[in-house]
């Protein structure tokens, strides 16, 4: 699975080193490094709509610090995070 974080100039100043930040503390804590990569990208063209981001080619867009955590338990949920966890 592959998480990408943009981080062009508008999404810097809205918070994507905190989101990477917060997504690689996610992934450690719940034992996922072998499972889930967090890569970088620049403009997404969705500047004026919060921090862009994708996983797994999902488009997500206004991700902030405050609400990094719900997104990954949204869209790791039924997927690689539970897979991983129940076993």
């Amino acid at each position: 699975m592959d998480i990408m974080v943009c981080i062009g100039s508008g999404c810097h100043l809205k918070g994507s080193k905190q989101i990477q930040d917060k997504i690689i503390n996610y992934i450690k804590e719940h034992g996922l490094e072998d499972e889930i990569k967090i890569k970088a990208s620049f403009c997404r063209g969705h500047c004026s709509e919060g921090v862009s981001m994708s996983i797994d080619g999902e488009e997500i867009l206004n991700a902030s610090p405050e609400n990094i955590e719900g997104i990954l338990k949204q869209h790791l949920k039924g997927g690689v995070y539970e897979r991983h966890n129940s076993n």
